[in-house]
């Protein structure tokens, strides 16, 4: 099937006399005759449910849609995309390990890593992932076991060059995470460049209508965590909190990543999607490569306008001609980069702000990738637990302005711009 048939048909086939959409599986608890049959569950032996907090079958039907949009082998869902975030990092990485990370990700993640992660004893080295091959191979230390990117940089707007990262990181024994939220598999599947985890935060243009948040890990299948077994001692030695099991020897390429992440993370983290949400979910999906399609539209056109805007700066927006990025764009993301695009006012942070409160349509949100256009400045909220030295680090100057274009008429959006940049 192609990926706009798998929106609509992947991940649950109704048989004879079933409900068409996938049901909602509202239940904690699931009833089984026998010890037995529920020890073989507590065993892996056998496949089924025995309580929500680790797997339910309406959130399992949905990361088998996304696995399958993106090309994986299987995946999860979590509460929230920064859950996602973490449980895919902490699946590889623990205590005394180390991680090799591109400087310009999302402020969440920065904080994730460089703070609460590092408080568990993971050490992170940040580089620009434009940093030259030398700097990206000192990067590298014996105790790495990841490297991470984000296919579309939130808010810098930097493409990452995931072949090249991917290149690296396999030659160092590790896979590439790479968070595909903006690009979604509709603009980009980075599987296909490389990249051996996919992480989303499926409250963006997954779900696309301030309905519901959540996340998601996806496996690519073919990491070999045997081959380097010595990095890989939570996959690759018996797991004494799950009845010895070696999910590496036991579930393959395909399976073992994944399972690690629900039979110990999930059980002892609790960050589950919930049933109801994945089902709110999955109606966003079904509607993905058709809001894309519009999202791009409307930004280049947004883009093209805000260029020749005297009270305008600069302008970011992968996808325009002229654009830093334009080329590798046009490699990783033919059909479209996102909706999303970061411009600078004449004049700084404070005609940012004045900017901002003239917008009538655009509205003021920390949100992003929605149907509904969104202004966020993101030195004083998603970003501002950094410094100035630390923004610039992170492709975040004081004066940007990310705005995520929604699926209104473009002309209401031109108009609105328009005005509110009348008004500085």
């Amino acid at each position: 099937m192609e990926l706009e048939t798998k929106c609509l048909h992947a991940g649950y086939e109704p048989k004879n006399g079933e409900p068409r959409m996938i049901p909602i599986i509202q239940s904690t608890t699931f009833k089984y005759d026998s010890s037995e049959k529920m020890g073989e569950l507590f065993d892996l032996k056998a496949t089924g449910y025995f309580y929500s907090r680790l797997q339910n079958p309406t959130c399992d039907m949905v990361a088998a849609k996304i696995a399958a949009l993106e090309g994986g082998s299987a995946a999860m869902l979590t509460g929230s995309g920064q859950a996602a975030v973490f449980m895919a990092m902490f699946n590889l990485a623990n205590a005394g390990d180390h991680v090799v990370a591109s400087s310009t990700i999302y402020g969440g993640s920065y904080n994730l890593f460089s703070v609460t992660m590092k408080k568990m004893g993971i050490d992170f080295t940040f580089v620009d992932p434009d940093c030259t091959d030398e700097e990206l191979e000192a990067a590298f230390k014996p105790n790495t076991k990841a490297v991470y990117g984000e296919t579309i940089a939130n808010p810098a707007l930097i493409v990452f060059d995931i072949e090249r990262f991917a290149k690296a990181a396999h030659a160092h024994g590790v896979p590439l995470v790479v968070d595909n939220t903006f690009a979604t598999p509709v603009n980009c599947r980075p599987f296909e460049f490389g990249a051996d985890i996919v992480v989303h935060s499926t409250t963006k243009y997954m779900d696309g209508h301030d309905a519901t948040l959540g996340g998601c890990i996806v496996d690519s299948g073919k990491f070999d965590w045997m081959e380097h077994k010595e990095k890989f001692p939570g996959l690759c030695t018996p797991d004494e909190s799950y009845h010895g099991i070696t999910y590496a020897t036991q579930f393959g390429k395909e399976g073992a990543f994944i399972t690690k992440a629900t039979a110990q993370l999930m059980r002892d983290f609790g960050c589950v999607q919930a049933p109801v949400n994945a089902y709110m979910l999955n109606l966003g999906l079904e509607s993905l490569p058709v809001r894309m399609e519009r999202h791009c539209q409307n930004a280049l056109k947004i883009a093209e306008f805000l260029e020749k805007s005297d009270k305008v700066s600069w302008v970011n927006y992968p996808s325009l001609p002229g654009n830093k990025y334009y080329e590798r764009a046009q490699k990783y993301l033919p059909k479209g980069s996102c909706g999303v695009i970061s411009f600078g006012v004449k004049g700084g942070r404070k005609s940012a702000e004045k900017f901002m409160g003239e917008l009538k349509l655009g509205m003021i949100a920390t949100h992003v990738a929605d149907a509904r256009t969104c202004c966020l400045h993101p030195a004083s909220s998603t970003h501002r637990q950094m410094n100035e030295e630390e923004l610039v680090a992170a492709g975040v100057p004081s004066d940007l302005i990310r705005l995520s274009v929604g699926l209104e008429n473009v002309n209401d959006l031109l108009a609105d711009i328009e005005n509110a940049l009348s008004r500085i």
